[in-house]
């Protein structure tokens, strides 16, 4: 298969995932979608639990959190409308040891498990998209994974600030210091240090519980080798990122 492209007439969706099928199949999908608000610290994926739908979000970001018993819980991936939650689902998998959290208030078209597991069976297309972005989830997943080892707390946030404002309308992040501390695994001091470097450096700009990007260019510079990869995997192998 091709990588797939818009179809012809846009569909009024704002998930990548989904503008990436062609026409016909997105029709086929849509009486299948609910969409759904989604409020900060809502929990859409609960670990060991059975994950009854499939979310592709239109707006807001979630993460996906590994929590363990000696080092504190972790994010492991960021998802907003470049994806969807969870990929468990597209491998054939009920539930996973993980689980996913609103960060930033949007909204979802979600779809039950079993009509998303129907329509993979009937669309080749469909199944190749999902599969797609489950190769480029494990990708981002790694350069998290390379970010918490290598990099200091500067870098790492500078990384998740870049993945944020690319799931997101406009460069401003409502968050609060205690909510991204839990994302990158750290203390809330750590980042009212790193914000104050970035902000410093004119990276961005910071306000009571809301960060605004004002220089990504630098701001990648920052983030080094951790960004930047899977970025160009989605664009080659699913379709337009921005």
């Amino acid at each position: 298969m091709n990588t797939p492209t818009l179809p012809t007439q846009a569909p009024a969706v704002q998930n990548r995932l989904l503008r990436a099928l062609p026409g016909e199949v997105l029709t086929l999908m849509l009486p299948q979608l609910e969409e759904v608000p989604l409020a900060t610290g809502e929990r859409v994926v609960t670990a060991g639990e059975p994950i009854p739908y499939a979310w592709f979000f239109e707006g807001g970001l979630a993460s996906v959190m590994l929590h363990t018993t000696e080092r504190g819980s972790y994010e492991t991936l960021v998802v907003g409308r470049d994806g969807m939650v969870s990929t468990a689902l597209v491998l054939g998998v009920e539930h996973m040891p993980v689980d996913v959290e609103v960060r930033v208030p949007g909204t979802a078209l979600r779809m039950g498990a079993g009509a998303l597991r129907q329509m993979m069976a009937q669309s080749g297309v469909l199944r190749e998209v999902l599969m797609r972005y489950v190769q480029v989830a494990m990708l981002w997943m790694g350069q998290m994974a390379l970010s918490n080892r290598r990099h200091r707390i500067e870098e790492r946030l500078a990384h998740w600030l870049l993945l944020a404002t690319d799931r997101i309308d406009g460069n401003e992040i409502v968050m609060t210091h205690e909510a991204l501390a839990q994302v990158l695994g750290t203390h809330r001091p750590g980042i009212t240090v790193a914000l104050h470097e970035l902000e410093r450096a004119e990276m961005i700009a910071t306000r009571r519980g809301q960060i605004t990007v004002i220089d990504r260019t630098r701001l990648i510079r920052a983030a080094g080798e951790s960004y930047g990869l899977a970025e160009a995997e989605y664009k080659r192998l699913i379709g337009p990122f921005a």
